[in-house]
């Protein structure tokens, strides 16, 4: 008996575990996630509590292996426990633009013509914008919640993701089996996303993975600025607040910043994988 084809998320997955970077991409965000979602049930301390005299070098105090911060507060507690936050933002943030730019590069790309010519010239414009002003002046006016920073910034980042899917929807509605299912009746509803967008998805995968990175690096930047949710502790945040204490305690913007360059690395490894185990030409190889 002839044994049966990997299907194709098996054959993905199985050229992704060959993928050294891959590898160590999936392992860098699998200990970032079990520091946020599992150490915290080790490490219950409150990050916003002030347990020590402020700007104490680690190892100082046995309670405090990572110091403490400008207002005494745990170091340690602050980097496991505002993972999650940072995390979330990233995430959200990734899952927001994702969502606006392909219902407007779809739309672009599978009607062509005024429609086309119109959402392109929204992306530009929202391409043109400084995105980290505009972020601030969104976050500014609406309060910096949660809520409103992963809006903010999935709102400044959707035009690369729209031009992508614009470009993928072009190429694949000219296509034999497009035409086909046109040629049958298929609603254009149905072309666009029962036929046209799951043929375009690897490359948009593999972009709204590298958007949780850039998503978390811009929420770190809002919160460096001051512009960060003070009621939910995240690696921007302690960045922030210990910003003018960066030379004489280093502990409390290096650390935090170095979870945040951890988890981009990760993200971004991971993205190299899937665009290599997504690239038709290697699959012919």
């Amino acid at each position: 008996m002839t044994p049966r084809a990997p299907g194709p998320v098996r054959q993905t997955w199985g050229m992704v575990l060959r993928n050294g970077s891959a590898v160590s991409g999936l392992a860098l965000l699998a200990s970032v996630l079990a520091m946020t979602l599992i150490v915290p049930a080790f490490y219950p301390a409150d990050p916003f509590d002030i347990v020590w005299r402020p700007l104490a070098p680690p190892g100082e105090a046995p309670a405090l292996p990572l110091g403490s911060d400008f207002l005494g507060r745990d170091v340690l507690a602050g980097i496991v426990h505002g993972g999650r936050a940072t995390l979330a933002v990233g995430a959200s943030a990734a899952a927001i633009c994702v969502i606006i730019g392909i219902a407007v590069g779809a739309a672009a790309g599978f009607y062509g013509g005024l429609v086309d010519g119109g959402l392109m010239r929204i992306a530009e414009f929202f391409q043109v914008l400084p995105a980290l002003l505009f972020a601030m002046t969104l976050v500014s006016l609406f309060g910096p919640d949660f809520v409103t920073i992963a809006t903010a910034i999935g709102v400044v980042s959707w035009p690369p993701i729209a031009r992508l899917t614009r470009a993928e929807f072009l190429r694949i509605r000219e296509l034999d089996y497009v035409r086909a299912s046109r040629a049958v009746g298929a609603s254009d509803r149905r072309l666009i996303w029962r036929v046209i967008l799951p043929n375009a998805l690897p490359p948009l995968i593999v972009a709204a993975t590298l958007t949780v990175g850039a998503a978390i690096l811009f929420e770190a930047g809002l919160a460096f600025l001051g512009l960060g949710d003070p009621n939910a502790m995240s690696w921007g945040l302690m960045i922030g607040a210990n910003r003018d204490f960066a030379l004489e305690a280093w502990w409390t913007v290096t650390l935090p910043g170095l979870a945040i360059f951890l988890t981009v690395l990760g993200v971004s490894l991971v993205g190299d994988g899937l665009t290599d185990a997504l690239d038709p030409k290697r699959h012919d190889r």
